[in-house]
């Protein structure tokens, strides 16, 4: 059978999902306006960049940001820019959501297509968290906005051109979720969509776009309507809302004829058969997928997932199509509501049975509804784990099971299971570096990520682990490289390499946890010698070395980033660099793929100009040496200096 070709299937390359909609959004659009507040900040950056460097859009008009004094401003500017006609972006999280929220009403009355990327962020309540959290979108989830969540990088960039197809097509205001850092900083294999494809497919702003603020034709915008008037203007607007569905569907399809990947307001995985369902949104629905192919091989347990792709317009009939069959379902959301029925998502879905069970116009036929489950789980980026997915399916099998249960931590609606099981794909080599925030290593990561990519032709997930306070305190970064997408969006505790860039690290827990047997650990240090190196390492991590059959490799990447930078200020970032080249000097992947050291350096070289071509040639040269020096001087300690040690406590146990 032929396997049918798409005229636009993607360039490949290795980015973030920050990476992915600037990409789009630095094409397509005029303009952008936003206060950048962590998690989005990379998504204004990557855009103000692209407008410092004087870039215009595909229809040759050079592209304009904007920063505000605040994010209501931000947003008022964007109802300006999108009322004067043009395509007009923002990016943002948390609290500036939010604080928009007064505004997002009246750019989605007043039927402006504009589209905000948001790096979903848990809302700063009893405490401050920066990281991942839903409460922030579902508190603007009734302002008028379509709302759809990427479980991935791909997904952020292909959504983007997606919802600005359906907002301009339906007149209707989007947001295009991502999670924060789960999903905004996560650095994976991408297929950017080709600037012929973008061009094509959301067409001119100037020839789509209305201009309000036209002298020549003018209109009265934002009046003030009494009660003879308002009722009437707002219910005329469902004669706009009622066409986004189809027309969202419509975009999806198109999108798929020309590039062939598939988007749905609800992805169903493994469904078919399925006597259970975990439901959600967001990247813990990619580990859910892992988990339910763990789960069915080898518990032969049938259950599926369901992705809610689309959140608003709510897709209740296409759900209760998907899991009327099931006999029970948990919906896992990153949020906690206590004073609702149930979260929102859980709550609309439960609704939509609701209204089929009632034999309500648009839905399926039902005679029973699922037993449903309600969770919450992940907030402030907590991971969720593939025992976390096992627990949520054992709770649904035991009779007795918690209806409201939290995942992850200890709590009386806690649900707990005994295995964590390792369901990266089968042969995949993964690293958790422990190091100190403005060390370059998270970089340095990104980098390795790309370069795995480009030389090695290999999967590949990035990503950092660190606070709001992230400079100069302890951070952990990771990296998994395989011969089939990586879908886990969680901490790693299974690893086959650990560098120690924070010569801490032995004292603030046991960095060589989940370190596989025969794996690599690498430790900076101002240590010179073998014997030496292994002397300063503590007691209990040598006997792990010993028993795991560890190799140890060693070098000091301070000193060799103080003789290579020219420029002071890149000292402390540079000896992360290093890392690199001893990475490829110690992983398997260089002899597996048969590349000689010149080919590897040319790659190296490649992917340095990315990450560095900005700050000029000196530069790029300046880390194109470390990781040169790092791949030829890193030492490994001997296995009889590890062996000898061993001999010699057992002597002396003897002759005691």
């Amino acid at each position: 059978m032929t396997q049918k070709t798409f005229p636009f299937p993607g360039v490949l390359t290795t980015t973030d999902g920050s990476g992915a909609v600037v990409w789009v959004d630095t094409h397509i659009s005029d303009g952008a306006c936003a206060y950048p507040i962590t998690p989005s900040t990379p998504m204004g950056q990557g855009y103000q960049v692209e407008v410092s460097n004087g870039a215009k859009n595909l229809w040759g008009v050079p592209l304009v940001f904007l920063e505000l004094e605040s994010e209501h401003s931000a947003a008022s500017t964007c109802e300006g820019f999108a009322l004067a006609g043009g395509r007009v972006s923002n990016f943002t999280s948390g609290q500036g959501l939010v604080l928009m929220k007064e505004v997002l009403y009246t750019i989605s009355g007043k039927r402006l297509p504009a589209v905000f990327h948001i790096g979903a962020r848990a809302l700063t309540s009893h405490s401050l968290n920066v990281h991942a959290g839903h409460d922030d979108v579902m508190a603007v989830a009734d302002c008028g906005w379509g709302m759809v969540f990427a479980k991935n990088a791909q997904e952020a960039g292909d959504l983007a051109l997606i919802c600005r197809r359906a907002a301009e097509d339906s007149e209707t205001p989007f947001f295009n979720v991502q999670d924060g850092f789960l999903t905004t900083h996560t650095t994976e294999n991408v297929l950017l969509c080709e600037e012929e494809f973008m061009r094509e497919f959301v067409g001119d702003p100037k020839s789509k776009l209305r201009n309000y603020m036209d002298p020549a034709h003018p209109l009265m915008s934002g009046v003030v309507q009494n009660q003879d008037s308002y009722m009437k203007g707002k219910v005329a607007q469902r004669f706009f809302y009622d066409k986004v569905p189809m027309i969202l569907q419509q975009a999806m399809d198109e999108f798929h004829e020309k590039t062939g990947r598939r988007y749905n307001p609800v992805e169903s995985y493994r469904m078919d058969d399925a006597e259970y369902a975990l439901v959600g949104m967001g990247s813990a629905m990619e580990t859910a997928m892992a988990t339910v192919d763990f789960l069915r091989s080898e518990r032969g347990i049938k259950v599926g997932v369901v992705n809610v792709t689309v959140f608003r317009p709510f897709p209740g009939p296409q759900l209760v199509q998907s899991l009327s069959r099931v006999k029970a379902l948990s919906v896992l959301e990153r949020m906690d509501n206590p004073l609702a029925q149930s979260n929102p998502l859980a709550a609309e879905l439960k609704a939509a049975f609701s209204d089929a069970l009632t034999k309500a116009p648009g839905y399926p036929a039902i005679s029973a509804m699922p037993v449903i489950f309600a969770g919450a789980g992940g907030l402030g980026s907590r991971d969720v784990r593939p025992g976390d997915c096992i627990a949520i399916v054992e709770n649904m099998q035991n009779g007795q099971g918690k209806r409201t249960f939290v995942i992850g931590i200890d709590h009386p609606l806690a649900i707990h299971s005994t295995l964590d099981p390792d369901v990266r794909p089968a042969g995949a080599f993964s690293m958790r570096g422990h190091s100190v925030g403005g060390y370059g290593s998270i970089t340095t990561n990104k980098v390795i990520a790309s370069i795995s990519e480009d030389l090695f032709e290999m999967w590949v997930q990035a990503y950092p682990k660190y606070g709001s306070e992230k400079k100069g305190l302890p951070t952990t970064y990771y990296l998994t490289l395989a011969n089939d997408r990586v879908r886990t969006h969680c901490e790693l505790n299974q690893v086959e390499f650990v560098p120690l860039n924070d010569v801490n690290a032995f004292s603030l827990g046991n960095p060589l946890s989940g370190l596989s047997e025969g794996g690599m650990l690498f430790i900076q240090t101002s240590q010179t010698t073998p014997e030496t190196v292994w002397a300063s390492i503590p007691d209990y991590a040598k006997k792990i070395i010993r028993e795991r059959k560890i190799r140890v490799l060693a070098l000091d990447t301070v000193a060799i980033a103080r003789e290579v930078a020219t420029s002071p200020d890149l000292i402390q970032r540079m000896q992360g660099i290093v890392l690199l080249g001893i990475f490829l000097k110690v992983t398997p992947f260089s002899k597996q793929k048969g590349l000689s050291r010149e080919e590897i350096l040319e790659g190296v070289e490649k992917s340095l100009r990315k990450y560095f071509g900005k700050r000029g040639e000196r530069v790029v040269q300046d880390n194109l040496l470390a990781v040169k020096r790092g791949f030829n001087e890193v030492i490994e300690i001997p296995a009889e200096i590890i062996g000898a040690a061993k001999s010699a406590v057992s002597g002396a146990a003897a002759r005691s």
